[in-house]
C-alpha cells in the first residue's frame, strides 16, 4: 500500500468512526423487496417495524414500499403514529437510478427524509451510520448487504456494532452454519451475530440495546459488549417468562446483584445466566438437527428422482 493509498484508507476509516460516534439510536434493516411464499415473513417484518417504533428507534432503510422492507416501514409508521411521536421515524437512502423507478404510494408518501446517493457504494456507506443492523429475510441483495457490512467491520472501516439476524422460521439457519464454518477454518474473524427467532425476542434485544448496551471505544471493547449481550440474552428471555417481570426490572435486579449483591447472590446469578445460555444453545442444536434431517430427506428425494430420470434415459436409448 502506497503512502497516498494508506492516507486515503485512514481518512475513510476516520470518517466511518466519526459518523458512528454520533448520538441517537438508529436501526438499519436490510431485507427483501419481495414478500416470499409464506405470509409469516411479511407478518414478522411488520411486527419488527412495530418493535422499532415501540422503542422509539429510527429506521434507516433502502427505500422500498414492497415486500419485507415495505412491511417493516409500514410497521414503523403505524407504531409511530399510535404513540403520537413527533418527527419523521424513517430515513430512506437510495440511488438516483432506483429513485426514478419508484412510484409514489401510501408508504413512500409518508417518508419525508430521503437521501439520494450517487452510487450504490455511497448508499451502503450512509446506511452503515446506524447504531445497529438487522438482517431480515431477503434475497441476494440482502446477502450482498450482509457480506459488505461484515467486510467493512472486519477490515476496520466500521467499528464493531451489533448485527442481528431475524431468523424467522429458521430462515438464516444455513447462513449461520456457513459463517461459523468459515470462521472455524480461519478464513474470517468470528462475527458476533445476535440470532433472534421472533418479534418477541427482537423486542427484548431492542430493550437491552437501549438500556444496557455500551458502545466500545475500541473494536475489542465493542466486540466484547456484543458477545456479552448474546451470552446474557437467554437469561433475560427465561427470567421474563418465569418471573413475569419486565426486562427493565430484571436488568435492574441483575445490576444490583453485580454491584452490591452478596457472594452467594453473585454466584447464583452467574449460574442462572450460564444455565439459560446452555439451555438455549441445546434447543438451537436440536433445531439444527431437525433441519439437517429435512435437508437430508430433500437430498434423498432429489437423488431418487435423478436416478429415475437416468434409468428412463437409458431405457430410451
Amino acid at each position: 500500500m502506497t503512502k497516498q493509498n494508506k492516507k486515503e484508507f485512514e481518512q475513510v476509516v476516520d470518517s466511518f468512526r466519526n459518523d458512528n460516534a454520533k448520538e441517537g439510536l438508529r436501526v438499519f434493516v436490510a431485507g427483501g423487496s419481495r414478500s416470499g411464499e409464506d405470509n409469516i415473513y411479511v407478518e414478522e417484518a411488520y411486527n419488527l417495524g412495530l418493535q422499532i417504533a415501540k422503542n422509539e428507534f429510527k429506521l434507516d432503510f433502502g427505500l422500498s414500499s414492497k415486500g419485507i422492507m415495505g412491511a417493516v416501514a409500514r410497521g414503523v409508521l403505524d407504531g409511530w403514529n399510535r404513540k403520537n411521536l413527533e418527527g419523521s421515524p424513517i430515513q430512506g437512502i437510495t440511488t438516483k437510478e432506483y429513485y426514478d423507478l419508484y412510484q409514489s404510494d401510501e408508504i413512500l408518501s409518508q417518508i419525508e427524509d430521503v437521501i439520494v446517493a450517487q452510487t450504490l457504494e455511497e448508499r451502503k456507506q450512509k446506511l452503515l451510520k446506524s447504531d445497529f443492523v438487522v438482517f431480515a429475510p431477503g434475497g441476494v441483495g440482502t446477502l450482498d448487504e450482509l457480506a459488505y457490512d461484515c467486510v467493512a467491520m472486519q477490515d476496520g472501516f466500521l467499528q464493531v456494532k451489533p448485527f442481528i439476524l431475524y431468523n424467522v422460521e429458521g430462515y438464516f439457519h444455513h447462513l449461520v452454519e456457513y459463517l461459523k464454518s468459515i470462521a472455524v477454518k480461519g478464513f474470517c474473524d468470528p462475527i458476533p451475530f445476535i440470532v433472534v427467532d421472533d418479534n418477541h425476542e427482537m423486542g427484548v434485544v431492542f430493550k437491552l440495546l437501549k438500556l444496557a448496551y455500551k458502545k466500545g471505544n475500541t473494536t475489542a471493547e465493542a466486540y466484547t459488549a456484543t458477545r456479552q449481550l448474546i451470552y446474557e440474552l437467554p437469561y433475560f428471555l427465561k427470567k421474563e417468562i418465569e418471573s413475569k417481570n419486565s426486562i427493565e426490572n430484571i436488568l435492574a435486579e441483575k445490576e444490583r446483584i453485580i454491584n452490591h449483591g452478596s457472594k452467594e447472590e453473585k454466584q447464583e446469578l452467574a449460574s442462572e445466566i450460564e444455565q439459560a445460555y446452555l439451555e438455549k444453545e441445546i434447543e438451537r442444536m436440536y433445531d439444527r438437527l431437525a433441519k439437517t434431517g429435512r435437508d437430508t430427506a430433500v437430498v434423498s428425494d432429489k437423488l431418487t428422482t435423478l436416478k429415475k430420470r437416468k434409468k428412463l434415459q437409458k431405457n430410451n436409448l
